[in-house]
């Protein structure tokens, strides 16, 4: 066997491990977290009076204006010199939380602004108030439009997390790094890592291409009524 094949085998559970116990609760964490910031961020953009709007924009605003990078560092390295010190998966949960928060805002914002005026005006029509509106009727509607948007910002948070090696995170990518720091065999394990969250990425659209054709059959079932 080949001594690089041999590596690869002998590594690949360390990598599997950090993935499946650092890099996908982490995922999961910050992506539920950042959407519920998210559709709280867009509501307001949308309904909140205009104080709120404000902060809501500037939130924006400065989340997407700014590297993931810089802000992870500012949260982990930076708030310490103030008093607020932090451990490293708590960090880049917060990181990665308000990230997506303010990337996906915009999502469901224009989801919610693409369902036709005429669709609010049914619902009243039928004596629902705004909030039973937005819930019955917009919302489920948004839903199925935002989801590609969204389920590709969830297949990107995957492979963002590996910037959380820079906060000694043990995730694949820190994983890799230790491994190639013993056996000086960087190309290897990188690349074996890069497969690794290749894989991931893999399935999760192939879930997304299933979970979408079950809303498209879904939305023609329930047009054929």
């Amino acid at each position: 066997m080949p001594a690089w094949l041999h590596l690869m085998g002998e590594s690949l559970w360390p990598l599997l491990y950090a993935g499946l116990v650092f890099t996908v609760p982490l995922t999961i964490a910050s992506f539920a977290l950042g959407l519920t910031l998210a559709f709280a961020t867009a509501l307001v953009r949308l309904f909140g009076p205009q104080w709120a709007v404000k902060i809501a924009r500037f939130y924006v605003w400065l989340i997407r204006g700014s590297p993931l990078l810089v802000q992870l560092f500012v949260i982990f390295y930076g708030l310490p010199s103030v008093g607020i010190v932090l451990d490293p998966l708590t960090a880049a949960i917060i990181g990665f939380s308000l990230n997506v928060g303010a990337y996906n805002s915009e999502v469901i914002r224009g989801a919610v602004e693409s369902i036709p005026n005429g669709q609010w005006e049914a619902a009243y029509s039928m004596g629902m108030t705004r909030s039973q509106a937005l819930r019955r009727t917009i919302l489920p509607q948004a839903a199925r439009v935002a989801l590609p948007a969204l389920a590709n910002s969830f297949i990107a948070l995957v492979k963002d997390t590996s910037l959380a090696a820079v906060l000694t995170v043990p995730e694949i990518f820190q994983a890799a790094q230790r491994i190639a720091s013993v056996t000086y065999e960087p190309l290897i394990l990188y690349t074996e890592a890069a497969l690794i969250y290749l894989v991931f990425s893999s399935v999760l659209s192939s879930a997304q291409v299933q979970l979408e054709r079950r809303l498209g059959q879904h939305a023609l079932f329930k047009g054929g009524q």
